[in-house]
């Protein structure tokens, strides 16, 4: 352990196992899985930017979306892939809190985004004939750098409180990437107004933008019962279903970790959850925008020779 009056100047990750064979594994396995997140994501990107067809405000933030999915997974699979394969698993105290940073700041963004989405999806289904006109390409805009700054500003305050701790203790992490529970595990001196902090975070930058997103869809759910015929409420549950599936998997995940009680918190469950979150959501979120969606399919067919 390195220290320097008694700060840290350097972080161990423990990552998920010391046994070669097994990190070897894990190391094809999250190649591959981050392989085609890059790749994915930025087909989808460059179909929505060449595709006239593709430029609807509903693209533009499935656009955006894989972006953020793109920045996010690189934040931390690059050093995943090196901790599997290397025998130096620290991190420097700046690198720790960079990655911390921008982890935190995404997260927040996509959150805000999703809550776009569903916004989004609410205008289209309710007000179909003013959709073009309410959803205008500065409104859409105006939506995602909102997104944006509020989730880097928020990280901004988190990250600056998080690291003007005195870690004082042993300065291995117990998980694969700097993440917010863990270090706040090797802090030291009182606690209690970070946790009110924390708690206050999370309750604006993830409870408010699902219970938004929730409204959007207790007004697209009445929307969708005026309509008479079956198969055009079909249709329109159909438009919404590949978001409703993204929330899910993204809100639960980060509501697992972070709104558990303490008591019934663990480190290895953390790992697990933050895995699919971290590494395997952006993937899945490539599947789930783009697969089922004809316009992409058409796209990529007309992309290709």
């Amino acid at each position: 352990m390195q220290r320097s009056n008694h700060t840290v100047t350097e972080f161990i990750l423990l990552g998920f196992t010391t046994d070669p064979g097994m990190q070897l594994g894990l190391f094809v396995v999250f190649l591959g899985v981050y392989s085609l997140t890059v790749v994915g994501n930025s087909t989808l990107i460059v179909l929505i930017c060449n595709d006239s067809r593709l430029h609807t405000p509903m693209y533009f933030f499935i656009g955006n979306l894989s972006f953020l999915d793109l920045w996010y997974s690189s934040v931390y699979t690059p050093k995943i892939l090196v901790t599997c394969i290397s025998e130096d698993k620290s991190i420097s105290f700046a690198g720790c809190l960079g990655q911390f940073f921008f982890s935190a700041g995404l997260a927040y963004s996509e959150c805000y985004l999703l809550a776009a989405v569903a916004y989004d999806r609410y205008v289209a289904i309710s007000k179909p004939l003013l959709y073009a006109q309410a959803m205008s390409i500065k409104l859409c805009a105006l939506l995602v750098a909102v997104s944006y700054c509020g989730g880097f500003i928020n990280s901004s305050i988190i990250t600056k409180k998080t690291f003007s701790f005195n870690f004082c203790r042993e300065n291995i992490i117990d998980d694969f990437f700097c993440d917010l529970l863990p270090l706040v595990e090797l802090a030291c001196g009182e606690k209690g107004g970070y946790k009110i902090m924390m708690y206050f975070l999370l309750a604006s930058n993830v409870i408010c933008p699902a219970v938004l997103i929730l409204a959007s869809y207790l007004f697209i759910i009445t929307s969708v019962l005026r309509i008479s015929s079956s198969q055009g409420r079909l249709k329109a549950f159909s438009t919404c279903s590949s978001h409703l599936t993204s929330v899910t998997l993204y809100y639960g995940s980060i509501l697992y970790i972070y709104a558990l009680p303490r008591s019934s918190y663990s480190f290895d469950m953390d790992k697990i959850v933050s895995t699919f979150y971290t590494v395997v959501f952006p993937m899945l979120n490539l599947m789930i925008y783009s697969l089922r969606n004809k316009d992409v399919k058409e796209a990529l067919k007309k992309l290709l020779p």
